[in-house]
């Protein structure tokens, strides 16, 4: 019987200063510290701290140890059988951060197959690779430096969803563990090599392409600018050297200081194409050749747009933050493209996706998914990137610009998030949709126009009469909501759609400030 102390987060904000005393310091570094909010919808996240931070953090060593513990129990309770792949994104923190995971799923009867300092995709691709059912990737993506994560799975290629994270949660909370022992490790040398191997075999363009590589000094820069060589693009490097303090912005392909930066370079070197990436590489972002930032959204419609030509009668994953432009494009009628609107979420599309057979999801955040014939059905930032240049390559006579300019116009906004603390923001969310219920009940206006359809498969998305939309939704990861606004008709009825979701949200007071606004 083991026991394991949960008590440091029962109380007390994460916004709290550390413990002075040295009784308090004493008690940090004997008990399991693990908040309970960073059970998030389809992973884990919690801030771990950095030196001099000011701020309390919400995990410790023991935490992390309690946390391998409980996923080796819940492995071992779904019959997955007892091995696992590991691997850790370069933060300073994130090796010992695994090796405590490692530790806990060993008690509990874990065989672990550790591949070093990888990306996300790549221990995805371990699963195959090494024919191992389950997952476990320290990282906490393009989250700042000081916070932590695990991205965990068990059925290849989809990772947990919230009724696995519920049943982890409840397990390591209640330190319901079976620590029957058993456990072994080994660590799996030149993995990297393999992985890239595999991501470039029989991939060469035959099309003159200058690409600006950016990793925003994350862990894709030791992936992104070998991997784009190897297809056959004169790769111009842009942060790619790691450094785990993210010295000039955080790689993330949504920020838009990565998107401004990755554009400047574009412009400056004559670049056909600037593609970012996040933190642990399962996402990329684009830039076209005139400087032009794309939302992901839209790369998505002209890569369905291309993959539809070469598989008619496509069918596409996209998240309620995506543009209409997947049910309303011409061509991807033309070609019998149809879309499915689902849940935002890496774990949720990619679910999905496999539910219906999909050849690809799209997320708005960059995480892109490929079935067969591209990819293994998860979520690569490499892959995709690879299908921006295949996509050129099979339009010689046509630049990013060009392609991007074919599809209709639309104004959409960046992914904006207000603060919303993780303990009340699915609340607000809740109350949210049903203001907006009311308003449809009762045949009030948004925007000069009536409400046409709420979909709520993912907090709310409100489509007015003539397309505009506006969602809210709660963040799966931070204390945040998210809001996106896209109108087909102009950039004054965007910008309408938008005040009229923001007056909704500013009656809750638990809503602070945006992140970005357009």
């Amino acid at each position: 019987m083991v026991q394991v102390d949960f008590a440091p987060f029962k109380s007390g904000s994460p916004h709290e200063p550390p413990p002075e005393s040295g009784a308090d310091r004493f008690a940090l570094e004997t008990s399991a510290l693990i908040r309970p909010t960073g059970f998030r919808e389809y992973d884990a996240r919690w801030w771990f701290g950095r030196p001099d931070d000011g701020k309390a953090p919400e995990l410790n060593l023991m935490g992390v140890q309690a946390l391998g513990m409980g996923l080796g129990t819940f492995i071992r309770r779904s019959g997955a059988g007892p091995e696992i792949v590991t691997g850790h994104d370069f933060r300073s923190y994130s090796l010992a951060i695994k090796l405590a995971l490692v530790s806990g799923l060993m008690a509990a009867g874990a065989r672990v197959r550790d591949i070093g300092l990888a990306l996300s995709p790549m221990a995805y691709f371990a699963q195959f690779a090494l024919d191992v059912p389950s997952v476990a990737m320290v990282t906490a993506s393009h989250n700042e430096n000081g916070w932590t994560g695990v991205k965990m799975g068990t059925a290849r290629p989809l990772t947990f969803g919230p009724d696995e994270m519920a049943e982890l949660k409840r397990i390591v909370l209640e330190a319901d563990f079976d620590l029957a022992g058993g456990g072994a490790y080994e660590f799996v040398p030149d993995f990297r090599q393999r992985y890239i191997d595999d991501l470039t075999r029989g991939k060469r363009i035959a099309r003159k392409l200058k690409v600006v590589v950016a990793c925003g000094n994350g862990t894709a820069g030791a992936f992104a600018p070998q991997v784009l060589e190897r297809i056959g693009c004169e790769v111009i490097p842009l942060d790619c050297e790691l450094d785990h303090s993210f010295p000039r912005y955080n790689p993330n392909p949504e920020d838009l200081a990565m998107l401004h930066a990755i554009r400047d370079q574009v412009l400056d070197t004559g670049a056909d194409v600037g593609l970012g990436f996040d933190g642990d590489g399962d996402r990329c972002g684009v830039i076209d050749n005139e400087g032009h930032e794309i939302f992901a959204d839209k790369v998505g419609v002209m890569l369905a747009r291309d993959l539809s030509a070469l598989h008619p009668q496509s069918v596409f994953v996209v998240d309620v933050k995506s543009t209409g432009l997947f049910a309303a494009d011409p061509v991807l009628r033309a070609n019998g493209a149809r879309a499915d609107y689902w849940k935002t979420g890496h774990s949720y599309i990619k679910r999905r996706v496999a539910e219906l057979g999909a050849i690809a999801g799209f997320e708005k955040s960059g995480h892109f998914f490929f079935n067969p014939p591209l990819g293994r059905g998860y979520d690569d930032g490499l892959i995709t990137a690879i299908a921006v240049c295949e996509m050129l390559d099979r339009n010689p006579d046509r630049s990013m610009a060009e392609l991007y300019r074919g599809l209709p116009v639309t104004w959409g906004s960046p992914t904006m998030s207000p603060h919303c603390g993780d303990e009340v923001k699915y609340a607000v969310v809740e109350s949210v949709v049903e203001r907006f219920r009311g308003m449809q009940r009762d045949g009030m206006s948004i925007a000069g126009q009536k409400i046409a359809d709420l979909v709520t498969v993912n907090g709310v998305r409100v489509v007015i009469e003539d397309g505009t939309w506006g969602l809210v939704r709660a963040s799966s990861n931070k204390p945040e909501l998210v809001v996106v606004v896209e109108s087909p008709v102009s950039e004054a009825q965007q910008r309408a759609m938008f005040a009229a979701v923001d007056r909704v949200l500013r009656e809750h007071v638990e809503v602070g400030p945006y992140n970005q606004t357009f």
